[in-house]
């Protein structure tokens, strides 16, 4: 991973410069013009995020924040000690706020996306439909974006990305999250000269089956969402993270699913045992998860072409291969976000572009019995979780994507553990998110169906709450 306080500009071999962010967002502090993040979401992570830019971070501030519920942003900018936080109706109070710094909550998204005192978005609410919405109107104003929603990203990343390119705009993931830790990770490990094999995520619990009701004591103890919680639980949240690399790498899943939580708690030395080197070449690459090793969070195994560098890798107590083991063991999320707002902002570098369409992406898989006629909860409740599986699976089968579930009428009954399909079920008619799911299959696999079978159904979207912040 690059060092502390430092990203590399470009991932091109050969041509990387290294930028220093805290260094740039220091000048900025010093010239008086912070980065002005406007911020939808207000959740736990949220919280977290606008504690550490207010208090930890110079040369970028908080400046408006969006919820569903407008007391708890200023329950938010209050957490983090700012008590003077205004909310503003309007576009043009939403702007004179920004304008004058003082800290604003915004009762309509949009105007985040549209001001011009804004200088990045940043989507931290976990709705594929919502934050289609928002992105779409930043980038139709030129603003960048950062993603903690991988959810969004996961369903229908490279498509948003078309968008964003098309204004000038940059998407991206953010730094701190798996995906992000991963990449980093990666790139610093192509650098070196080796060829990454698996990039794995390490879990410390897998159980398809949770549910928020089981949940609800873990996320109480820790003032977070039970659905959110309940998302990392049954595998959902690290399949939605996992197709997030793979896409950004190319690699895929070895099957549906990938380890389905296969636990492991050996060294992280020999964990390369778990895995066939000859597949992994067929392959040329994979992504995974395991439940443990201890004190690793994320980890790649690469190999290298050169004896004369095994010989030295193995001086260095890396082993004697074929797979070297690299890892990182914690990811510190909403610390290290704004690093990636810095890379977006003032360099123009996003943490994991996908390399065209989607390579793996996240089916939906039923928690328990279904009935006909029943409608689906979202992702981390109480009827599906998600599993991530090869995108020429996903549509050979026309499986459902479990960031679209929610709202989805059952025409007949499924059987738990079975995948469901577009045939299983009633979409909700004039999804955003939907239309844009088909234009990338057009675009990015010259596939037709999704859009054909939406073709029935032409009313337009309207703007939908998010529903993952309260």
């Amino acid at each position: 991973m690059d060092s502390p306080g430092t990203i590399a500009a470009s991932g091109v071999r050969g041509e990387r410069a290294v930028i220093i962010v805290d260094t740039a967002l220091q000048a900025r502090e010093r010239s008086g013009t912070p980065i002005r993040v406007g911020m939808i979401g207000a959740g736990f992570m949220g919280q977290g995020l606008t504690n550490q830019i207010v208090n930890s971070v110079p040369g970028m501030r908080m400046a408006a924040i969006y919820n569903r519920t407008p007391e708890r942003a200023l329950g938010v900018y209050r957490y983090a000690g700012c008590e003077n936080a205004v909310t503003a109706g309007t576009q043009a109070e939403l702007d004179d706020a920004v304008r004058r710094g003082v800290p604003v909550v915004a009762e309509d998204p949009l105007g985040i996306s549209r001001s011009p005192e804004i200088d990045v978005l940043v989507d931290v609410t976990g709705s594929v439909e919502f934050g289609a919405q928002v992105l779409l109107e930043a980038f139709r104003h030129s603003k960048p974006a950062v993603l903690m929603n991988a959810e969004v990203d996961s369903t229908i990343g490279p498509i948003l990305r078309v968008y964003a390119r098309e204004h000038g705009a940059i998407l991206s993931a953010c730094e701190g999250d798996e995906p992000g830790l991963q990449l980093n990770l990666y790139r610093w490990v192509v650098g070196l000269g080796l060829i990454p094999r698996v990039i794995g995520n390490v879990k410390g619990l897998q159980d398809p089956y949770r549910n928020p009701t089981t949940q609800q004591g873990w996320a109480e103890r820790w003032g977070q969402n039970a659905a959110m919680v309940t998302s990392f639980a049954d595998g959902s949240k690290i399949s939605f993270e996992q197709s997030i690399v793979a896409n950004a790498t190319g690699f895929g899943v070895r099957s549906r699913g990938m380890s389905r939580g296969l636990k492991y708690d050996g060294s992280i030395m020999d964990i390369q045992n778990l895995y066939d080197i000859e597949e992994l070449r067929a392959l040329g690459g994979i992504v995974d998860y395991t439940v443990g090793p201890p004190l690793t969070k994320v980890f790649i195994l690469a190999e290298h072409p050169d004896p004369k560098q095994r010989h030295y890798l193995n001086l260095y107590k890396m082993g004697e291969g074929p797979l070297y083991p690299f890892w990182t063991p914690y990811h510190l999320v909403h610390f290290e976000v704004p690093n990636a707002i810095a890379r977006v902002v003032l360099f123009g570098d996003e943490v994991a572009p996908p390399l065209g369409g989607p390579v793996v992406e996240v089916c939906a898989v039923a928690k328990r019995d279904l009935s006909a006629g029943e409608v689906l909860d979202e992702y981390g409740m109480y009827m599906t979780y998600g599993e991530a599986v090869n995108a020429d699976e996903m549509s050979a089968m026309r499986y459902l994507p479990e960031g679209l579930v929610q709202g989805c009428t059952l025409r007949r009954a499924i059987a738990k553990d079975q995948v469901l399909t577009y045939g299983d079920v009633a979409l909700p008619a004039g999804r955003l998110a939907d239309r844009l799911r088909a234009e990338q299959y057009r675009r990015f696999r010259g596939e037709t169906w999704l859009g054909d079978l939406l073709a029935g159904s032409s009313a337009p979207p309207t703007l939908v709450a998010a529903g993952a912040n309260g």
